[in-house]
């Protein structure tokens, strides 16, 4: 198997990921959709040699006793991927994602300017949220590539694998990978403080040793980033508290009260034209009425409420929110709107004219759309979600 033609038959196709299994033609996903390569499918045996040109000595190693691995690695000319190569059935199987060597600007992502305005901030625990392939990790290089250009600040971060490179510009930073330079996060982070770090990236939050961690890095005075696996605001502090003992929460929900400066939460969706995807953000930036319901069990659900009222004053908004604005700009379809929302009843009702006369969450985004035309209803992305397939594609 040639390796290096699959990768660059990954990339010619604008694919976020590569699946490579033994018996099966190469799978990418498109703009979240899969599709077959025209590939020979795999064997076992070549698939065996593939694993063994990307892996070194050590790594060997640690495949054959856990049989499982995460690790990161580069093609000359062509581009840098983040790879797990893992057993099924008894065979090696590949998941390559396709890392850009230049890191993109918050501006290229789309995200709203209150990402912008949280990478500056002095102090406290910065969380982006989403499901897997949401672009937590993107929107993380991002915010430290603009620290990089325009402030002088020392990063360090806590990466497994390190996917995007940063080079110095006006910061410093450091990039230390899970496994290669530090046994695990919570180790990476045990020693971070004596690094004389000004902002500390953690490249996942994944257990309770990494969560206090972070918290108390952020409780020392430093920017802490991460991220976390869930699908909104009110689900990742949900979470958070979920790590700890009952007996622990009324003091970790003081913690984050203290600590939180925001949660970002992120959904892709697809383009309108098929031009790829766009982001959907939830933001909910920690003012003291966030604050206080994040102390009281009772009013956490009722987070939704705060981050839709704060748009105006604080720059937060909800996904409801966020999917209306881009709908309104003509980037998403109806169809796509409804099915990512949190509410698509209400959005439906919205769309038809229909509100509450109490409903003071649309207000701000109905005032920024008001001269935006809006989107012909129910019509659909060029060439379905996926966009258009190239010749030597078929749909999985």
């Amino acid at each position: 198997m040639n390796i290096r033609s699959v990768l660059e038959k990954m990339i010619a196709a604008r694919a976020s990921d590569l699946h490579l299994k033994a018996g099966t033609p190469p799978v990418v996903r498109v703009d979240g959709v899969l599709y077959t390569l025209d590939e020979p499918a795999p064997s076992s045996q070549e698939l065996r040699e593939v694993v063994q040109q990307l892996l070194n000595e050590e790594q060997r190693l640690a495949f054959a006793t856990h049989h499982e691995i995460d690790f990161a690695f580069g093609v000359s000319g062509l581009a840098r991927f983040r790879a797990n190569v893992f057993m099924q059935r008894g065979t090696p199987a590949l998941a390559l994602r396709h890392v850009p060597v230049e890191v993109p600007t918050l501006d290229d992502l789309g995200l709203p300017p209150a990402v912008r305005e949280l990478a500056f901030s002095p102090r406290g625990l910065i969380l982006v949220t989403g499901r897997t392939g949401s672009g937590k990790s993107t929107t993380l290089a991002a915010m430290i590539d603009t620290i990089n250009r325009t402030t002088t600040r020392n990063v360090i971060t806590v990466e497994d694998p390190i996917e995007f490179l940063h080079r110095d510009r006006l910061s410093f930073i450091h990039q230390r990978e899970v496994g290669l330079d530090t046994e695990s996060f919570h180790a990476g982070l045990r020693y971070v403080l004596r690094q004389d770090p000004d902002i500390i990236l953690v490249g996942e939050i994944r257990n309770l040793e990494t969560m206090s961690t972070a918290l108390m890095a952020a409780d020392t005075g430093h920017l802490v980033m991460s991220t976390l696996h869930t699908t909104d605001v009110v689900q990742s502090i949900q979470r958070i508290i979920s790590f700890y003992p009952p007996h622990q929460h009324d003091e970790i929900r003081m913690s984050l009260a203290a600590n939180l400066r925001a949660v970002v939460s992120q959904r892709l969706i697809p383009r309108r034209d098929g031009a790829g995807r766009v982001p959907s953000v939830e933001v909910m930036v920690s003012t003291p009425t966030v604050r206080e319901y994040i102390l009281d069990p009772d009013k956490i659900p009722m987070l939704h409420t705060l981050v839709g009222e704060g748009v105006t004053q604080y720059g937060m908004q909800t996904f409801d929110q966020s999917v209306l604005a881009l709908l309104r700009e003509g980037l998403i379809s109806e169809e796509e709107a409804l099915r990512n929302c949190n509410n698509p009843n209400e959005l439906s009702l919205k769309l038809k004219g229909i509100s509450a006369t109490s409903d003071r969450t649309w207000q701000s985004v109905e005032q920024s759309n008001a001269q935006e035309p809006a989107a012909p209803a129910g019509s659909a992305p060029a060439g379905g979600s996926g966009g258009t397939r190239p010749d030597w594609m078929s749909k999985e």
